[in-house]
């Protein structure tokens, strides 16, 4: 198990490498500039050649990545040219309200989604089989922008249930330890503080997890109907084994790899693309930070934010592999 993990780990660095000179060439072919970001659209010939210079724009494509390569293996992303601070300070500053939000996302999504689609599977053309499936195909097609300002406008606006935006009550007086606000309110014992963060984290939540939710259910009941067909669920059936046991030890056990790659790569994809959902709801986080860092030209954050993406892409994808050992014992990793 250890030399898979270091095996994997070690896997990283040439994707790393091979994918921060991809990004490096694209961003640096990309129209405009740093420049026109610090100066802006009428600033002259010479202001604009002056900073270049000033910032080694001017230099060969291999220098620049050079620099920034050495500036990489000493654990520096640069400063943003937006913000004027330090790249991962930015990132560390608005990554636990976006880790927060897809933990709030992934519960809704796993706590519907596998019920509804192993239900669906056993109960196959039924209501509640046609309700499901039905349902998914609903919320992959609608727009995640469309469906938070929907739900935004019922339950905020109209009812008043939840609040708008935001990670936390402004008038709130709260310790933050952390990053993680609602952590922060059960480690400092300010429980209003706690509920209020987790408050703001519903209805965000619930747009988030709608597309995931959708997957996760289709998933589970294609994965459930494949082991309901198989032999050994037969045999348990005829053996006279309880529903409970061969649900869990039959059924569900078997069927989980296929879900478990998929929350996998979901949970991925939340964190790396949230975006719309933070804008919606004004929510801190980084898809919120890399939008307004591709309207200022900010390079340095948006290599970042790719290149802090893929670690966490790595790392969620070997969490996976590792926990297919769990599931099922017959599933060796080397």
């Amino acid at each position: 198990m250890l030399r898979f993990i270091v095996r994997r780990l070690l896997q990283l660095i040439p994707t790393l490498l091979g994918l921060s000179l991809l990004l490096f060439i694209w961003l640096h072919r990309l129209p405009g500039g740093p420049e026109t970001a610090l100066l802006g659209e009428r600033a002259t010939p010479e202001t604009r050649a002056a900073v270049r210079e000033a910032m080694g724009l001017d230099d060969p494509i291999f220098v620049q990545y050079g620099r920034f390569l050495k500036q990489l293996l000493t654990g520096d992303l640069g400063n943003s040219l937006s913000e004027k601070r330090p790249v991962i300070d930015l990132f560390l500053e608005r990554f636990p309200g976006t880790i927060e939000l897809t933990v709030v996302a992934m519960l809704f999504a796993i706590g519907l989604g596998i019920p509804l689609g192993y239900l669906a599977a056993k109960r196959r053309a039924s209501w509640l089989d046609h309700m499901s499936v039905g349902g998914s195909l609903v919320a992959i097609c609608i727009p995640i922008f469309f469906l938070g300002y929907l739900i935004k406008a019922v339950f905020a606006v109209k009812l008043g249930w939840f609040p708008t935006f935001g990670r936390q009550d402004t008038t709130i007086d709260a310790t933050h330890i952390t990053g993680f606000y609602v952590l922060d309110g059960i480690m400092t014992q300010e429980w209003d503080a706690a509920l209020d963060a987790l408050w703001h984290l519903v209805l965000p939540g619930l747009t988030l997890a709608s597309i995931p939710l959708a997957i996760i259910v289709r998933i589970t009941r294609a994965s459930v109907l494949e082991v309901l067909n198989e032999d050994y669920v037969r045999t348990a059936q005829a053996k006279g084994l309880t529903e409970r046991r061969i649900r869990g030890r039959h059924v569900l056990r078997n069927a989980m790899l296929p879900v478990v790659t998929v929350i996998g790569l979901l949970t991925g994809g939340l964190l790396s693309g949230a975006v719309l959902t933070e804008t919606v709801f004004s929510f801190t986080g980084i898809g919120q930070f890399a939008a307004q860092s591709i309207d200022h030209r900010d390079y340095p954050v948006m290599m970042g934010f790719i290149l802090i993406i893929a670690v966490v892409y790595v790392i969620v994808n070997l969490i996976v592999d590792i926990s297919y050992t769990f599931i099922d014992p017959r599933v060796r990793v080397r």
